[in-house]
């Protein structure tokens, strides 16, 4: 199985505020990293960004990616608990509703629109919040219809904001 890595909160930090001043092959790659795309994908985007050959091992040295393990059920796992009917409610914390939006975002944005999708992706990156986040949605539907169609990027907004309710 391919190993996979993910953004720590430090390597999301390092997105907003660029306080290490990482290189540009390096900064590239991180912006990059997903959580989705495995080493062999990485690994032949680096030479095309002049990233080092072992651009992955310095970010992980630097604690600003680690490799995902259970990342997907962490991202779906909600606190759940019972209403007076004793149907399940499902409450978000703000962390959780950050992490749904973005993995579902950012692999939205790299199944839907691709590489032209490239600064859309840095905008996500520079969000804090999940609030920040849901206020790109329109920006994204708005990719989508460029990309797909309108129908297609009305459907993926409906989506998106359900997931949130």
């Amino acid at each position: 199985m391919q190993t996979r890595w993910s953004k720590t909160e430090a390597g999301r930090n390092e997105i907003q505020q660029r306080t290490r001043k990482l290189p540009a092959g390096l900064r590239s790659i991180l912006l990059l990293v997903d959580g989705q795309r495995s080493d062999d994908e990485l690994q032949a985007m680096m030479s095309g960004l002049h990233a080092p050959d072992d651009a992955l091992r310095q970010l992980a040295t630097d604690g600003l990616i680690e490799r995902r393990s259970g990342a997907a059920s962490m991202l779906a796992a909600v606190a759940a608990t019972k209403s007076n009917d004793g149907a399940p409610v499902v409450i978000m914390t703000s962390a959780e509703r950050y992490n749904l939006l973005y993995a579902r975002i950012t692999d939205d944005i790299r199944a839907h629109i691709g590489l032209k999708g490239y600064f859309l992706q840095l905008k996500v990156e520079r969000c804090a919040n999940a609030d920040d986040l849901e206020a790109l949605l329109p920006d994204v539907a708005t990719a989508m219809t460029k990309a797909r169609d309108h129908t297609f990027a009305t459907r993926w907004l409906e989506e998106v904001r359900a997931s949130l309710a």
